[in-house]
């Protein structure tokens, strides 16, 4: 703790006279430059931690934690398979699907889209991605000359100028046999809703129909593609599904998020981590800045120091008043970095399109960077680790001026005045 004497001081030092200019200059530089590097970490990894957190619910999302796929691409007894995954522990919830590439026809144009067939409880799930139409259509049943209904992804909707209540052609190439080879099967349908994901690659190639439309379309009877399965903790979704995998073995196959995706999560890892590192260089940059500062200061106070010697000042009370001048320049670089982080990354989406207008280039662009929009997600414990680095650097860095300081010899200094 600081007695009133060596607080009094501390805070003389940290506000630099009229004649001190430059030792303020140096001051301000050093709590700009630790309020730049805080704000950069928190906002870089709140960035790269929104980027995979919101990859991960989207994808999770859409295909679950993990999905079963038969060989031959068929699961006729999959009512079985979904009683035991039920029954396994862990799995909240395990449901058929029917997810083949096919082909989609409008106005002349044609498209290779990913047809899913899902129960009407998966499609409702679709509900707050729909933009325009009624995902819940897609379960009504057909009126007189009407069509059976779709639902089709925001940026295939785009590229191929389609609407709610236009009419598109699905086209199964693995059509019937018929004496003169296989003829392709073609049924049109009525878009009931256009919806949006979020990860460009989905929005751009999935037709959402009901499970017993696909089985319809692709003649597979009551048979199913794939068994898609959630689980109440995802990181350990393989040790959750290995007992069905074992009984499994021979017939099909699990594939969980992570190996389903692991070359892209691994790389946003190592991304994660080579950013951290490399930004936590600034902080160090920051921290010299301190203690060029205080260097200067002890220089330009090195009389004062002298005076504060002969009148009873001990060496502990030196090394405190600039230690904690010092730490106290990080302490409020620190801070300022931290609402300078939490203000860019609340108005991050003006930010970006204030950059992408005044440069004319795309800065986020969905079909790089898979999400439509600027994530974020501000990991409270690493903020904590963020604020400990800056203030322990700050700390170090203001060891060798207090200890320079604390030595000074008031004879030799007062020997020369």
């Amino acid at each position: 703790m600081l007695s009133p004497f060596e607080w009094m001081i501390a805070k003389r030092y940290l506000w630099p006279g009229k004649g001190e200019a430059f030792i303020a200059l140096v001051a301000g530089i050093s709590v700009g430059v630790v309020m730049l590097s805080v704000a950069m970490l928190v906002i870089v990894m709140s960035v790269m931690n929104g980027f995979r957190g919101e990859l991960l619910d989207k994808i999770t999302g859409l295909n679950g934690h993990a999905v079963v796929q038969a060989y031959g691409g068929r699961v006729d007894d999959w009512q079985r398979v979904v009683a035991d995954l039920e029954r396994t522990p862990g799995v909240t919830s395990a449901t058929p699907m029917i997810e083949k590439p096919l082909l989609v026809s409008f106005n002349g144009n044609v498209e290779g889209i990913l047809l899913r067939g899902q129960v009407q409880k998966d499609l409702d799930g679709l509900g707050e991605k729909v933009l325009l139409g009624d995902i819940r259509s897609l379960s009504a049943p057909v009126q007189g000359d009407g069509f059976s209904k779709v639902a089709v992804g925001s940026r295939l909707a785009q590229n191929l100028g389609i609407r709610v209540g236009d009419v598109i052609t699905i086209i199964n190439p693995a059509g019937r046999a018929t004496p003169f080879g296989t003829t392709p099967r073609q049924v049109p349908y009525e878009v009931g809703a256009i919806f949006e994901i979020g990860i460009s690659t989905f929005d751009e190639k999935f037709i959402m129909v009901p499970l017993a439309e696909a089985q319809s379309l692709l003649l597979m009877g009551d048979a199913v593609a794939q068994i898609e399965v959630t689980v109440d903790d995802p990181d350990n979704v393989g040790e959750i599904l290995a007992p069905v995998a074992q009984s499994l073995t021979g017939k099909a196959v699990i594939a969980d998020w992570k190996a389903m995706n692991s070359a892209l999560f691994e790389a946003l890892q190592v991304e994660r981590v080579a950013m951290f590192f490399a930004l936590s260089f600034m902080v160090l940059v920051a921290a010299f800045n301190i203690l060029s500062s205080l260097v200067m200061l002890v220089r330009a106070k090195t009389r004062d120091i002298a005076i504060m010697r002969t009148m009873g000042a001990t060496r502990r009370s030196l090394l405190k008043i600039f230690v904690t001048t010092g730490t106290t320049v990080g302490a409020i670089g620190t801070m300022a970095g931290l609402l300078l982080g939490a203000v860019v990354l609340f108005f991050r989406e003006p930010i970006v399109d204030f950059i992408a207008f005044a440069t004319g280039q795309e800065i986020w662009d969905p079909e790089v960077r898979f999400l439509s929009a600027l994530p974020s997600r501000t990991d409270p414990w690493e903020v904590f680790g963020i604020v400990m680095l800056a203030l322990t650097m700050s700390f170090l860095a203001t060891l060798y001026p207090a200890l320079k300081a604390a030595n000074t010899d008031p004879v030799q200094v007062l020997r020369y005045e």
